[in-house]
């Protein structure tokens, strides 16, 4: 069951650190914080060493004087466990805790995030603090929530310490139930003689000839990274939870090798995400790439674990650590622009990171809403626009659900998978940003929808359209699950190398695709590689009026395609090489759905394509324009059923709508009728109660 932030009221703020600035800039810094709108601040995760300058000694004064000052202008507080960053003291004395490379070499102090998970003094050092800061401001009035930890598995996702090895060995242990055959079976440990006599025997993966380690051992070493941080998240949230009441708990960011939906179900009240898509500008992926809008997935990511969530650092300011200024000062309006991104995928709260720049340290280049002189400019301007908007559409949307009838299909297993196996990873990863580009372009509301274990049909069939890209890992659990979505009315679509693999990633010696076989009505009888020096085939489609072109290139890899269900057509077929005439897309009658099958990585063409194959428009078709350079976005009051319409210009120009039915505008209270030019980087929110909303909602649900 999905958990939520659940709040009467929309919070906006900012991350301070008062360890960082004079004690007489507090008060005027939280009194023009009151002044622009925000109601939050998020303090103290890089703090133990003020918390606990000596171990053993506790001293809360500089926080209690900061979080009193923070209170007395109207601002709530959320606390931080300081655990990402230990002291020098307890590294020092206690150096098991360091994190170590794989090759052996033992991280030292400096930075952050240079521990392990699995140190038991500092796990138990780690647990006195959170209780400690707990007991202490349990009863505060400004103290709403916690953050556990910072971004866990962030700069550092792998973990090769004693106590990881030896906590590794007791995992496997314990999911084999003590069975070393079952553990040499799974791993195919038979393979170049690497069968296990004795459980000393058995290491997470170490440096071998040439990388190329146990592909079952390093998936199971990723499954173990991910509960070893849940198991470090739960143990703080724990603790802290047997002492607090009316305090929630959350951590922040969506990061590697964690299963972040397993870890919000076990742990945390929800998941909070920091928001910078700016990085997306300046590590721009693909033909025609989203820069700052392909953020966008990111937060239908956090949507899938928290439909309410809050974004605990959103982006104000250009980045850059150290030595680099990474990434460009966000443009006049962007800030604005990508407040509102966050809010249309369904923040509830949102925190700039920072208010002020720090002047010293590994951060000193990743700006604030504040310059190190504290004057105000334009970003401060910028703020204090979204806070007097949202001081009035907050009331409206807060607790609405985004709505989206599909979804894009992920699951931690392919995706860990497909790091080691790293021609499958980077075709999912095309895969998934193509297809969100089609989607995106033609203004078609989109989930991202995590096959999780335990995930149940009613989670799926809210959804019309299901494209699950390249799942080569398929149990055949999950293969029933799909077929039955399917067979109440689902359509879902597959490409190449779906379903060759069970949960250990082990090759069916079956058919591919697999335990799809009969949900797609086809075999693959034979495939390939695209290699470097070759021509990117096409596929073309026979009797075409969906599109101007009728040949779409067919990237990658290729499957060819053999239909063996009577049920089964051919959509579409490889133009050239020796497959030519071949199929290369499938349609399978399935129960009330259908099955789509395509053996090459998607495009943004092919998806386009295929969203028009299935029926999919924009919700708002026939009713307003949209140029492509506009996201549109729909938040929903459950209910009353009253629906908002964001609409979002990430070009630097203007860009012209038409809106055929008049209808209110609510961040300026305008009523809108005919052509509207949305200026650079502007949004508008529309009422939907005067604006019809169209289309079907899953499976027979109306939108």
């Amino acid at each position: 069951m999905e958990k939520s932030f659940q709040t009467g009221k929309f919070e906006l703020g900012v991350c301070y650190y008062p360890e960082h600035w004079p004690e007489q800039l507090w008060d005027d810094d939280f009194r023009r914080m009151r002044e622009m709108g925000f109601s939050v601040v998020r303090m103290a995760e890089f703090a133990w060493s003020i918390f606990e300058p000596i171990e053993g000694e506790f001293e809360f004064d500089l926080f209690d004087r900061a979080i009193e000052t923070a209170h007395r202008h109207g601002i709530q507080v959320i606390l931080g466990t300081p655990t990402a960053t230990p002291p020098a003291w307890l590294t020092y004395k206690y150096p098991e805790v360091l994190n170590v490379s794989q090759n052996g070499v033992q991280y030292q102090h400096g930075q952050r995030r240079h521990y392990n998970y699995n140190s038991q003094i500092y796990r138990k050092l780690c647990a006195r603090i959170a209780k400690e800061m707990a007991e202490h401001y349990k009863d505060h009035p400004a103290v709403i929530g916690w953050q556990i930890d910072n971004e866990l598995n962030c700069e550092m996702n792998v973990f090769y310490s004693k106590a990881d090895d030896d906590a590794f060995r007791e995992w496997v242990q314990t999911k084999y139930g003590g069975d070393l055959d079952r553990l040499n079976k799974a791993w195919g440990t038979v393979f170049w003689n690497q069968t296990y006599q004795d459980w000393s025997q058995v290491h997470l993966t170490r440096p071998t000839v040439s990388y190329s380690p146990n592909p079952h051992q390093a998936l199971d070493e990723k499954r173990f990274f991910s509960d070893s941080a849940i198991s470090f998240c739960k143990l703080q949230a724990d603790a802290i939870r047997g002492i607090v009441q009316g305090q929630w708990i959350t951590t922040n960011g969506i990061f590697g090798h964690l299963d972040n939906h397993k870890m919000t179900k076990e742990a945390l009240d929800f998941i909070s995400y920091d928001s910078y898509p700016n990085f997306s500008t300046v590590r721009a992926e693909g033909e025609r790439p989203l820069l700052d809008r392909k953020w966008s997935w990111n937060l239908s990511v956090v949507r899938s674990i928290s439909p309410n969530f809050c974004v605990m650092e959103q982006q104000s300011g250009p980045g850059g650590w150290v030595n680099r200024m990474e990434m460009p000062s966000p443009k006049p309006g962007q800030m604005r622009l990508w407040t509102y991104q966050s809010i249309m995928h369904g923040a509830d709260m949102l925190l700039y990171f920072r208010w002020r720049t720090a002047t010293v340290g590994t951060e000193i280049y990743w700006h604030g809403i504040h310059n190190y002189d504290n004057s105000p400019n334009r970003r401060v301007q910028e703020a204090m626009q979204i806070g007097d908007e949202i001081r009035e559409l907050g009331k409206r949307i807060v607790g609405t659900k985004y709505r989206a009838q599909a979804a894009i299909v992920k699951d931690y297993d392919n995706e860990w998978d497909g790091e080691l196996d790293n021609w499958h990873g980077p075709y999912e990863n095309q895969s998934i940003l193509e297809c969100f580009k089609a989607f995106q372009r033609s203004h078609i509301p989109v989930d991202a929808l995590f096959m999780h274990k335990g995930i149940t049909l009613e989670e799926l069939l809210p959804y019309k359209l299901l494209i699950y890209p390249h799942p080569t890992i398929m149990p055949g659990g999950k293969a029933e699950l799909l077929k039955e979505y399917t067979r109440q009315g689902g359509t879902i679509v597959f490409g190449c190398r779906s379903g060759y693999k069970n949960e250990f990633g082990h090759c069916y010696m079956t058919p591919m695709p697999g335990p799809l076989v009969e949900l797609c009505g086809i075999e693959v009888q034979d495939f390939t590689m695209i290699g470097p020096f070759e021509t990117v085939p096409t596929v073309a489609f026979p009797n075409d009026d969906l599109v101007v072109s009728t040949e779409i290139a067919a990237p990658g890899f290729n499957d060819i395609i053999s239909v063996t269900s009577e049920t089964a057509e051919v959509i579409a077929s490889y133009t050239d090489r020796y497959y030519k005439g071949s199929a290369a897309l499938t349609k399978n009658f399935f129960g009330k759905g259908s099955a789509f099958y395509y053996g090459a990585v998607f495009t943004e063409a092919l998806t386009v394509k295929l969203l028009k194959l299935a029926g999919l428009a924009s919700p708002l078709e026939g009713m307003i324009e949209l140029p492509e350079q506009v996201e549109l976005g729909i938040r929903e009051n459950l209910e009353t059923a009253e629906r908002f319409i964001f609409l979002l210009n990430y070009s630097e120009s203007e860009q012209t709508i038409v809106i055929h039915k008049q209808t209110k505008e609510l961040i300026s209270g305008k009523t809108l009728l005919g052509e509207y030019v949305l200026k650079s980087f502007d949004v508008i929110v529309l009422q939907e109660s005067n604006l019809l909303v169209k289309g079907d909602l899953g499976c027979g649900a109306k939108l």
